[in-house]
């Protein structure tokens, strides 16, 4: 995944469930670097620096419009 750039990061792997299923249906390619690990030992995810999202240079701007939208119309009460 060469090329590949870190447009979000997070703690814990529960956090990552929603975007993958948005970014799944919008066919964009992604990996999310460290989330096995941090999945086995959530402890450790401040140590290998969290989860981080990686996205290909071309879906940069569509991916943080999504990430842009979940922010402002998600809200947990």
């Amino acid at each position: 995944m060469k090329g590949f750039k870190t447009i979000a990061i997070f703690n814990y792997s529960h956090e990552i469930v929603v975007i993958k299923h948005i970014l799944d249906q919008e066919e964009i390619h992604y990996f999310f670097e460290n989330e096995y690990i941090v999945s086995i030992d959530p402890l450790a995810s401040f140590a290998y620096g969290g989860i981080q999202l990686k996205v290909h240079p071309n879906d940069f701007q569509q991916v943080q419009e999504i990430l842009d939208n979940l922010n402002t119309k998600l809200s947990i009460v």
